[in-house]
């Protein structure tokens, strides 16, 4: 940086009043042309209380409730800590534009959307690592709500997440924290070809990242890589899914063939029966109305043979209509700080229901297999090789 230009990064606790304070003095202190917060134009119109719509029903039937659970819980626990502290999430970002609107600085937002942000980061996470995520959210929402504040002053919420999901995928905390520092930093260095001085207010858990990189440019990734969302027109999980159905099937056929119509009815029973079972105890955890836990008992052995369709599309819609979640509702959903609430919430419980349902019918799906493949003597890896050789 010359020296004609001055950057001044303040790290922040997203949850604490000392950070507020040192946000506001030092915007006064230095008085720069322009400040920079750790916002997109999403964040900070829900900062000013413009809420997004969200459509259940097209969340459900496009696949996205696991990503869109990930998001609640996430928002969630800024909630609930900021209740602790008396500080809520984004308000040292509030203050600081307020700020630079009240000295005549431009206000730059600088962080990347957040769509992209999760969905880079869903897209990076494999299927075990996806339900071992959901299942540390299902825990959540049973565990108690209190929070240990005392070293939460010192740190980034953020990257206190990241901490613990790093166990669950060193992925996440690339997504999260280190491709948003890159981000951050390609748009600090592009205000200062424009401005002579600048103050930037980001999370304590990316000053250090973004400081580095601002020294070392040249270990920039290109700022096109950070925004690309790779959109497969057939993924892996569609790929498997297909196999899935055409193992059952040839398993099916094959006891048909070797063991006659009996065995074959008693197989499609136990089919049905594992699936349709472990969907709708799953369906049951989740809270699911005794005609959601009925929908996803009697879906899922169909729905396990598609790679199409899933068994919570036909539990959450039947949990919606018999729900009945409004746009209160929603808007609750979006703002609630305990866990428990968010669980309580209608349309919380129809996201929940269709992912639970869709968890169990994949559990249901895998013993099912084993159990046929195991009880009724078929060979399953010569009737792998043979669906491979075909």
């Amino acid at each position: 940086m010359s020296e004609e230009k001055k950057l001044v990064i303040v790290g922040t606790a997203h949850v604490s009043r000392k950070s507020v304070e040192e946000v506001v003095r030092t915007i006064e202190e230095e008085k720069p042309d322009a400040v920079a917060v750790e916002l997109d134009l999403r964040r900070y119109r829900a900062l000013e209380g413009q809420r997004e719509e969200i459509n259940l029903l097209d969340v459900i039937k496009k696949g996205n409730v696991f990503l869109l659970l990930f998001q609640l819980i996430l928002s969630n626990f800024q909630r609930r800590i900021g209740k602790e502290t008396g500080v809520m999430p984004g308000e040292e970002m509030l203050s600081a534009i307020e700020k630079a609107k009240e000295i005549g600085a431009d206000v730059l937002l600088i962080d990347r959307d957040l769509a992209v942000t999760f969905n880079r980061l869903w897209s990076s996470l494999g299927f075990f690592e996806k339900l071992k995520l959901f299942f540390h959210i299902v825990r959540g929402l049973f565990e108690s709500d209190d929070i240990e504040v005392d070293d939460l002053l010192e740190k980034d919420i953020l990257d206190m997440l990241t901490e613990e999901f790093r166990k669950i995928s060193p992925k996440t905390a690339e997504v999260l924290i280190d491709e948003r520092d890159a981000y951050m930093a390609h748009n600090l260095l592009r205000a200062m070809q424009r401005y002579s001085k600048v103050v930037a207010v980001v999370g304590a858990g990316h000053k250090r990242g973004i400081e580095k990189l601002i020294s070392n440019p040249q270990e920039l990734p290109d700022m096109a890589s950070l925004v690309e969302v790779r959109r497969r027109r057939f993924s892996s999980l569609k790929l498997l899914g297909f196999g899935i159905t055409l193992l059952v099937l040839a398993i099916m056929l094959t006891i048909f063939i070797k063991l006659g119509t009996s065995e074959f009815l008693s197989a499609f029973a136990v089919w049905f029966l594992a699936n349709g079972i472990l969907s709708a105890i799953f369906a049951g955890i989740a809270g699911a109305h005794p005609l959601s836990i009925l929908v996803a008992f009697l879906m899922a052995w169909l729905t396990s043979l598609s790679p199409f369709l899933a068994a919570g599309w036909f539990s959450g819609l039947t949990e919606f209509i018999v729900r009945k979640p409004t746009q209160h509702d929603l808007e609750e959903m979006l703002g609630v700080d305990s866990l428990r609430a968010l669980y309580r919430n209608r349309a919380f419980r129809v996201l929940f229901v269709a992912a639970m349902t869709n968890i169990g019918s994949t559990i249901g799906t895998v013993y099912g297999i084993w159990y046929l493949s195991t009880h009724y003597g078929v060979d399953i890896k010569e009737i792998i090789f043979s669906l491979i050789r075909f």
